[in-house]
C-alpha cells in the first residue's frame, strides 16, 4: 500500500510539473493556429484592397501562414522544455539535406516568386519564352502553365522561363502587322504602291496613326521586294495580317501584277557523237 502510495504521490507530482506544461503547449498550438489562419486572413484582406493580383495574394498569404505556424511550433516544444536550439539546428541540417536533393525545385520556387513579384507577365497574356508561345493560364509556385494556339496545356517549369527571353505580346495595345510583298520586275511600282495603300486603308482595324508604310525593301534575284506595315489593336493582329495578305494576292492578280516564284531554266544541249 505504502508503494502504491507513493507511485500515486509521484504521478501527481509529475501532472502538476508538466500537466500544466502539456496544457500551455496545447493552448500555444490552439491559439497560435488561430492567430497564423487570422493573419493569413487580413493579409489576403489588404491585398485584395490594394487590387493585388489574386496570385501574389495567395501566394504571400500562404508564406505567412507557414511562418507563422512554425514559429507557434517552436514555442509550444519550448513550453515543454524541449530545447529548442538544438530541435533549430536538427531542422536546419536537415532543411540544407533537403535543398541539396531538391535544387531544381528549389530554383523553380525562386524564380516563381520572382515572376510573381516583378510580373514580367501575368493571367491572360499571350508570351513566348522557354522555346513555348501561349496564353498564361496560371503562375504556380514551382511552374507555369501556358495554352498553346491550338489548345494545348504546357507546363513550363520556371526557372526555365525566368532563364530565357520572354517576349510579351499583350503589354501594348497596338502591334505592327509586316508582311513582305514580291513583284517581278517589269511590274509598275507606282501601282503596286497604290493597290497596297488602298488595302491598307478600306480595313478599318488599320490605324492611322502610325500611318501604314509601303516601301520598296529589297531588289531580289527574282524579284522586286516592298513591305508593308501596318499598324493594328493588338486584339487585331492575326486578322489583319491573314486578310492582307489575301488581299494582296486577289489585288495583285485583278491588276495583272506577277507576283513571281523561284525558278531555274534548264538548258539540254545535243551532243552528237561521231
Amino acid at each position: 500500500m505504502e508503494h502504491t502510495e507513493q507511485i500515486m504521490v509521484q504521478i501527481q507530482e509529475l501532472l502538476a510539473v508538466y500537466g500544466l506544461k502539456v496544457l500551455a503547449a496545447l493552448a500555444i498550438l490552439i491559439v497560435g493556429r488561430i492567430l497564423a489562419g487570422w493573419a493569413r486572413k487580413l493579409v489576403n484582406k489588404v491585398m485584395a484592397k490594394g487590387k493585388a493580383d489574386p496570385i501574389i495574394i495567395g501566394f504571400v498569404g500562404s508564406i505567412v501562414y507557414v511562418a507563422l505556424l512554425a514559429f507557434v511550433i517552436v514555442a509550444a516544444l519550448g513550453q515543454l522544455g524541449i530545447q529548442t536550439t538544438s530541435f533549430i539546428a536538427i531542422l536546419g541540417a536537415a532543411g540544407l539535406a533537403i535543398g541539396l536533393a531538391l535544387q531544381g525545385s528549389l530554383s523553380n520556387f525562386a524564380a516563381g516568386f520572382l515572376l510573381i513579384m516583378f510580373r514580367p507577365f501575368k493571367v491572360g497574356d499571350f508570351i513566348e519564352g522557354a522555346g513555348v508561345a501561349g496564353i498564361v493560364e496560371s503562375i504556380q509556385i514551382f511552374t507555369t502553365t501556358l495554352r498553346t494556339g491550338d489548345n494545348k496545356t504546357v507546363i513550363v517549369p520556371n526557372a526555365k522561363l525566368l532563364d530565357d527571353n520572354i517576349i510579351n505580346y499583350s503589354t501594348k495595345e497596338t502591334r505592327r502587322v509586316d508582311l513582305t510583298v514580291g513583284v517581278s520586275y517589269d511590274a509598275d511600282l507606282a501601282e503596286v504602291k497604290r493597290i497596297l495603300n488602298d488595302i491598307a486603308a478600306k480595313d478599318e482595324r488599320v490605324l492611322t496613326d502610325p500611318e501604314p508604310q509601303i516601301a520598296v525593301s529589297e531588289l531580289a534575284d527574282n524579284s522586286v521586294n516592298l513591305v508593308m506595315r501596318l499598324w493594328t489593336k493588338t486584339a487585331d493582329y492575326w486578322g489583319v495580317y491573314f486578310d492582307a495578305t489575301e488581299s494582296v494576292k486577289l489585288r495583285l492578280d485583278d491588276a495583272g501584277i506577277g507576283i513571281p516564284y523561284p525558278q531555274r531554266d534548264v538548258h539540254l544541249y545535243e551532243h552528237k557523237v561521231a
